[in-house]
């Protein structure tokens, strides 16, 4: 570990049954970068987010966050030392105002309990609405904080869970298909919106089925086939890499493009 790298994942695997999901995937994540992953269906890509943030335990390797092995950590734990995610398929509370979906993540980081309540309970929930209103208005959605999220359009509800994450205040941020059924102004809207958190510091692992947002926000891309790496470079590298036109064209070093 050198002291820019936040993530080191090493011989990292993951077997379900007879499939190998993600098989020895090794990789690192440095302080401040913006890293895209990318893959055909079925690559292991949201299998490797889970094997990160511990939704799922790996088969075998090692996942060391910030100095610290990681594995056999809860998500909450995980989150607590500094890191969060979104997920590819919603995980909003419907029935919940916009402004307490978001303050879930700010209780889940810094925590509140009992004792809390006794000792110092003003300025723990001080602390709390404060992160909450910094990440809605980080996106944009602190006019509509008492709305239910079930009234926001599927559009808000992704920033909404950004929102969420982002009131964990976290060191390393991992975006999960975060442009998955938006359109094409939405996407670029989304495009300009992870660039500027990017510029502001943020350290962000992004996976994407939308390739042209990869390519043009990301500095470095990493790509997974049939659960291994077979390619960690910079995007116009990674474009031009046979191994990565096999995995998604079926199309060799020796063929061409018709």
């Amino acid at each position: 570990m050198t002291a820019e790298t936040l993530l080191e994942v090493t011989a990292l695997s993951r077997a379900f049954g007879g499939l190998r999901a993600v098989d020895d995937v090794s990789a690192q994540i440095r302080k401040g970068e913006l890293v895209g992953l990318i893959g055909p269906n079925g690559a292991g890509k949201t299998t490797l987010f889970n094997l990160i943030s511990g939704f799922t335990p790996p088969s075998s390797g090692t996942v060391v966050f910030r100095g610290r092995t990681i594995n056999g950590l809860k998500p909450h734990q995980v989150s607590r030392l500094g890191m969060a995610r979104t997920f590819q398929n919603l995980r909003i509370f419907p029935n919940m105002t916009v402004f307490d979906n978001v303050s879930v993540g700010a209780v889940g980081a810094l925590g509140y309990g009992l004792r809390h309540g006794f000792f110092g309970g003003r300025a723990r929930a001080e602390e709390i609405s404060a992160r909450t209103w910094a990440a809605l208005e980080r996106v944009g959605l602190a006019g509509v904080a008492g709305e239910l999220a079930a009234n926001l359009s599927y559009g808000k509800r992704k920033y909404l869970e950004i929102a969420r994450a982002l009131a964990t205040d976290p060191v390393l941020l991992i975006l999960d298909e975060p442009a998955a059924g938006l359109n094409d102004t939405e996407t670029a809207e989304l495009a300009r919106f992870i660039k500027g958190l990017h510029a502001e510091g943020g350290t962000i692992l992004l996976v994407e089925h939308d390739m042209g947002l990869v390519m043009s926000i990301c500095e470095r891309v990493m790509v997974l086939a049939s659960g291994a790496k077979i390619a960690d470079a910079a995007p116009a590298a990674v474009q031009a890499d046979p191994a990565v036109l096999e995995a998604y064209l079926g199309i060799a070093d020796d063929e061409e493009v018709a």
